[in-house]
């Protein structure tokens, strides 16, 4: 115990995790290039770095293992890797004196590899505790990180040369692992002032210093150090006056009288008398009101009782099922048994909620079978609504060859789009070490099955055709990048890159403007391309030159994808495929909020098409009509009005951050949409973002805030979001399978993001009540645009400045 507050721990030895952390970024800029020659020195200027980070594990002053790369970054400054890293050594397998040796490499420099520099840094802190969350290390610039015990090249600031800067950093890293209470509005304060400190000490003359952050993988608990078998003694105690925390093997092990007694509640022998227990009104009104939380909410040990007290007269009510699979001690063999049992009587669940029994909190195998053949019910449209993250699920399955991955494989052959879908999200998981061998086998069961398809089950092809179809999408992928390449080592302007890429397409790869057999679109697998048209493709003017190519089809028609490589877009993926669903969910209750969810799919961790979409910026007028309201089509307008709406209330529910006019887009029929989701779940860039993301140019489109069209966007917005409310077990499900992805805005903190997101739904109030609620949040979002502002509505205006 410590201040009243227990202190709860786990040993080192007993966890047979591998070590696994995140290379996050490089901080500060990287010296300017030189060359010896002069002559070539302005080459060297602009030549781009192209960074890996090298992780080597030291024991006791020894190399443990092989080295561990990331991958090649090019698109910096900032350079930002966000590579998780699983190493081969478990955590027990650890000494006290284990080190990390983290390198910085820069393959630009021809043959021979650049060095940047290293450090090195313990596992443990000198009270024994595992190091956890983000680690700022000074690199040592030209040196590569030491192994040896003491390093010479340690990360960590020397006392004497600590600062402002170290005092706030390390007060960010015990924010950031909730040991210090946030307080919003606080918060925001400080976070400006610490911007301030750290743009002052970048500025300071001489400071040429650069950090490598990495984040160490977190507990629920502390983990303290101890050797595999050795025997426990506990630190020797000083009498000081200073606390003293004392190690108490006790901790976390079950009371055994409180353990005894639940036992005797749940006696096997009471299934007799349970049968026949009805609860009473006010047992009945706890009951309701549980089965109303949310599936990110974790019961009370009163609530499961309850529910297991009454768990007969429940099971003709299906939103029940998951709450009591919930409170089942399943490290009991009989009550396992018995849940299993009643499971098979229950009243069959909804989609939605053998969602949540996929989800990593269910561990039974029998649990997950039951989801799966609640799953068969999903006709192909719904069910590639919850692809990605069924995906995903495969994770938190005990085999490889599950119960699920046969499920996925067997609906995939009987619908090519399914098929071509999950071929893709597998493939991207292959990069990720700690699961590569469970998605390579998914993979090798798809291709298996697919092979052996007759021609009957599929009209004219055959198996082996159809899969020769998917893997053609590879094969075009990999010619892309290829051409990607080639663009960007021209020296010049966008137009001669544009000029290249024509060139490229109609000489030395021609074979690309007219395939020698049709490939399946991969975003459109029902429509067949059959080659680019060079004189339609170009080259968007950004850093990495995103090509935007026009494939013509086999029906005669065309159709225009966007490629980029150099960029993860599967954050944007995972946006988009929101909107799709909510766009769907909306349209079952006769609302269309005219949603643009173009197509977007992830090739690789940092390559993939996303669907072209002919579009302006706000500024521009369409449709003009002078006898139409403010001078367009009521049509065009009404069109406007509905896509703000819709838009306004997903990104607010979704956390998007980091809007500007240059990722609001305007159709040609008057349809609004966001691009570009680098920010989810309540993150952005921008200091003290507005609630919602409202900006200027959308009111005025609409009159202004007195005019009806105003009201009529309230209204829809309103409309809206009591909608998407209904629906929040299922979004909340869907991102909680993504708990395990290595999304950015996920990885980085599952749980909270979560809550985050749980909170946007505003659960506790009624529908009536949230009209009102979000109204509120309207008005002070739009008031923050015009005139009449207070000092906090005055920030949010600057957000869009």
């Amino acid at each position: 115990m410590s201040g009243g507050n227990e202190f709860r721990f786990f040993l080192s030895r007993d966890i047979k995790l591998p070590v696994t952390f995140r290379v996050k970024n490089l901080e500060d800029a990287l010296p300017p290039k030189r060359s010896p020659n002069p002559e070539i020195d302005h080459a060297a200027e602009e030549r781009k770095a192209e960074l890996y980070v090298e992780c080597s594990l030291y024991i006791d002053g020894a190399p443990f293992g092989l080295p561990t790369r990331t991958r090649l970054e090019s698109a910096g400054p900032p350079y930002f890797w966000n590579e998780l890293i699983t190493l081969s050594t478990k955590y027990r397998d650890l000494t006290a004196h284990s080190q990390l040796a983290l390198t910085v490499w820069d393959v630009s420099c021809g043959k021979e590899e650049g060095l940047i520099g290293g450090a090195t840094i313990l596992l443990f802190s000198s009270k024994k505790q595992l190091k956890t969350g983000k680690q700022k290390l000074r690199l040592w610039q030209g040196k590569e990180a030491d192994g040896s015990f003491p390093t010479n090249t340690p990360g960590k600031v020397p006392k004497h040369e600590r600062g402002e800067l170290e005092r706030l950093e390390k007060l960010m890293n015990k924010y950031e692992k909730g040991q210090i209470q946030r307080i919003d509005w606080l918060d925001h304060l400080a976070f400006k002032a610490m911007d301030k400190v750290k743009e002052r000490e970048s500025n300071k003359i001489g400071n040429s210093h650069l950090y490598l952050v990495v984040d160490f993988c977190s507990f629920e608990h502390q983990v303290v150090f101890q050797e595999s078998g050795a025997n426990f003694l506990p630190p020797p105690i000083v009498l000081t006056n200073e606390l003293v925390i004392v190690w108490d093997p006790e901790v976390g092990r079950i009371n055994p009288s409180e353990h005894k007694q639940l036992k005797l509640a749940r006696s096997l022998t009471r299934g007799i008398i349970d049968k026949d227990l009805k609860p009473n009104s006010t047992q009945r009104k706890s009951i309701q009101k549980l089965l109303k939380y949310p599936p990110t909410r974790t019961l009370s040990g009163d609530e499961r009782q309850l529910l297991w007290k009454f768990r007969f007269s429940l099971m003709s009510e299906k939103r029940a099922l998951t709450k009591f699979l919930r409170c089942v001690e399943w490290s009991d063999v009989q009550e396992a048994k018995q849940a299993l049992e009643l499971m098979g009587w229950w009243e069959t669940i909804d989609v939605c909620d053998a969602l949540e029994l996929l989800s990593p909190v269910f561990k039974s195998e029998e649990v997950r079978a039951y989801a799966v053949s609640v799953l068969e019910r999903a006709d192909v449209e719904e069910l590639q609504c919850y692809l990605l993250q069924l995906v995903q699920a495969l994770r938190f399955e005990r085999s490889d060859k599950s119960c699920l991955s046969q499920f996925l494989v067997q609906r995939s052959l009987r619908n090519i789009e399914l098929a071509s879908f999950l071929r893709w999200y597998v493939a991207v998981e292959l990069h990720d070490c700690a699961f590569a061998k469970r998605y390579y086998c998914t993979y090798e069961i798809l291709e298996e099955h697919m092979m052996k398809l007759a021609s009957v089950v599929n009209g004219n092809e055959d198996g082996f055709k159809l899969w020769q179809s998917l893997v053609h999408q590879t094969e075009l992928t990999a010619q892309l990048c290829s051409i990607m390449r080639d663009v960007r080592n021209v020296r010049g302007n966008t137009q001669k890159k544009i000029e290249k890429l024509r060139q490229l397409l109609s000489g030395l790869l021609s074979e690309l403007t007219y395939f020698e057999e049709p490939i399946r679109s991969p975003l459109t697998p029902g429509v067949l391309i059959t080659g680019i048209d060079p004189s339609e493709s170009s080259i968007f003017k950004s850093a990495l030159h995103p090509l935007r190519l026009t494939f013509r089809t086999a029906s005669g028609g065309s159709c225009k994808i966007i490629f980029k490589k150099g960029d993860d877009i599967r954050q944007d993926q995972l946006v988009i495929q929101m909107v799709s669903l909510m766009d769907r969910l909306l349209k079952l209750e006769n609302l269309d909020l005219c949603l643009t969810p173009y197509k977007v799919l992830a090739m690789g961790q940092d390559e993939g098409m996303l669907e072209f979409i002919p579009s302006r910026t706000l500024a521009q007028k369409f449709h003009p009509d002078e006898h139409g309201p403010f001078g367009i089509t009521a049509t065009c307008l009404d069109t406007f009005i509905k896509s703000c709406a819709g838009y306004s209330v997903i990104t607010y529910i979704l956390g998007i951050g980091d809007r500007h006019l240059d990722n609001l887009l305007l159709r040609d029929d008057g349809r609004l949409f966001h691009v570009d989701f680098g920010f989810i779940l309540g993150r952005d860039p921008k200091p003290f973002p507005p609630p919602m993301k409202l900006c200027k140019e959308m009111v005025e489109a609409m009159g202004g805030t007195e005019s009806q069209y105003y009201t009529r966007f309230k209204t829809y917005c309103c409309e809206a979001y009591n909608i998407l409310r209904k629906s929040s077990n299922l979004i909340l499900n869907l991102f909680h399978l993504m708990a395990g992805s290595n999304i950015p805005d996920i990885a980085s903190d599952p749980e909270k993001g979560m809550l985050k997101l749980q909170e946007k739904f505003s659960l506790d109030l009624d529908d009536e009540a949230c009209i009102h609620f979000f109204q509120g949040l309207i008005t002070d979002s739009v008031n923050a645009l015009f005139p009449q502002m207070v000092e906090t509505i005055h920030r949010w205006a600057q957000y869009w400045r």
